[in-house]
């Protein structure tokens, strides 16, 4: 059964949920790397080819967290995956069941579509990885995340 406070993003939630990507980037101690504007949210959201999905949770007609994922896919299990890029609930509502419940919702999206893998990264330092592990996940400890963003992406490209 799926619970009430969840749903999929629409339209009109896009201010809220670009306000609280703003609150995760400050949680994260990076507020000055978050650029994101309504404009492109909505455009990854709801654009000609959308790439990008979400769905928010609900407290007495408030956004009170969301999910921004994408799909991945997995060339050993041969099917897509969900990437969960964000997972964020107020800091009011935490404790309160949401981000289990926006987590419980993406899983149920893996199963009945018959993807294989929810997957999401987490700082080291976050203390929601009590959490995570509570629920039966795993770090990838064998595995390291490496990003090319800025001029060392603009350079790599010149050479294509």
């Amino acid at each position: 059964m799926t619970d009430p406070r969840v749903r999929r993003i629409r339209p009109e939630d896009v201010d809220a949920v670009v306000e609280l990507v703003y609150a995760l980037a400050e949680y994260e101690r990076a507020p000055q790397e978050c650029r994101l504007t309504a404009e492109q949210l909505h455009g990854a959201l709801f654009g000609e080819a959308p790439a990008l999905f979400g769905h928010v949770a609900e407290v007495d007609g408030e956004i009170a967290g969301f999910t921004l994922w994408f799909l991945n896919f997995s060339t050993w299990r041969g099917t897509h995956g969900i990437y969960l890029e964000d997972l964020y609930v107020r800091e009011e509502q935490r404790g309160s069941g949401l981000g289990k419940v926006l987590l419980a919702t993406l899983a149920a999206e893996c199963v009945d579509k018959g993807y294989h893998r929810l997957e999401w990264s987490v700082l080291n330092w976050n203390p929601a990885v009590g959490f995570y592990r509570a629920l039966g996940a795993l770090p990838q400890d064998e595995w390291s995340v490496y990003r090319l963003t800025d001029e060392p992406l603009q350079v790599l490209a010149k050479e294509a």
